[in-house]
């Protein structure tokens, strides 16, 4: 089961008379999925090198050993490890490691760094093996989101929306909160961005606002780098392409609530608009229009 979800791997009882009694649980996000899993017994696990995807290991309790290609961690319930797919890989997990996991595509994580890059990738992407990662709050406030999403009794893989916003939010936050080869590298952030290229990047998002966007496709759209695309928004806009992407969802969810589109139901609405956490959105349906979404629908 574990195989089908990551890669085949040997895995192997650490000591005698010790009886395998493995849990998981998986959801998949498009690229990303979150994981959680616990073998029940001390096991020795050689993936060798991950190859496909980029693996981020968070003990809840227990503890795990890993080697990395030289380097070695000890994770804890303090300390996760970032696992790199081009790095020789062993672990050693104690009987009682619980982890929880965020798998994420190599190719898509990739995309989302050259188009923050404005370039192909030269050499491997390899991150730093160690993340305090409670220490960390956009990294500790998203898993908590992503386990919430898991928790709510949605069919989250029926709204393409919501998906890539999720696969872009982990990929570009774990890009952001843990060191990795290319974070010397990264393009000094441009002063200003032509007015068309803005223009054209909210035509677009007018036209495709009910379409998954990335914000990778809206960079090339802009025919600017990723970071010149976002200093162009903040100049010329007041906030990010996303935010405005966003925005642009909520003022479409009004109109669908004040045309009576919403058959009485405001979370099919939002759904429909992509926001999958309905506590998040309602909140800020009322700070953008001052009123609820539920009273938008009865008036």
């Amino acid at each position: 089961m574990v195989s089908r979800v990551m890669k085949p791997h040997e895995l192997h009882a650490a000591g005698h008379g010790q009886r395998v009694d493995a849990r998981m649980h998986h959801m998949a996000f498009g690229d990303v999925s979150l994981n959680r899993l616990l073998y029940g017994a001390e096991v020795d696990i050689d993936p060798g090198a991950l190859t496909d995807f980029f693996l981020v290991m968070m003990p809840l309790r227990g503890h795990a050993l890993i080697d990395s290609q030289g380097e070695r961690l000890e994770s804890h319930p303090g300390e996760a490890s970032v696992v790199s797919p081009h790095l020789e890989t062993k672990m050693h997990w104690s009987a009682d490691c619980d982890q929880l996991m965020v798998r994420i595509a190599r190719p898509f994580m990739e995309r989302v760094l050259a188009a923050q890059l404005g370039r192909e990738l030269r050499e491997p992407l390899q991150f730093s093996l160690g993340l305090r990662w409670q220490e960390n709050p956009a990294w500790a406030c998203l898993m908590r989101y992503l386990v919430d999403c898991v928790q709510q009794p949605l069919q989250l893989t029926e709204h393409k929306l919501v998906l890539g916003q999720i696969e872009q939010l982990v990929a570009t936050s774990l890009l952001a909160c843990q060191p990795h080869n290319y974070r010397e590298t990264m393009p000094a952030r441009r002063s200003t961005v032509l007015p068309r290229h803005v223009r054209r990047v909210q035509d677009y998002l007018q036209a495709h606002a009910h379409e998954p966007v990335r914000v990778e496709a809206l960079a090339d759209i802009a025919g600017v780098s990723l970071r010149s695309l976002y200093a162009g928004f903040k100049d010329f806009c007041g906030v990010s392409p996303m935010q405005y992407l966003r925005d642009l969802r909520l003022d479409r969810v009004r109109a669908d609530l004040l045309a009576g589109n919403g058959a009485g139901n405001v979370a099919g609405v939002a759904l429909r608009w992509g926001f999958a956490h309905l506590g998040r959105f309602s909140a800020e349906y009322k700070a953008r229009f001052g009123e609820y979404p539920s009273q938008t629908l009865h008036r």
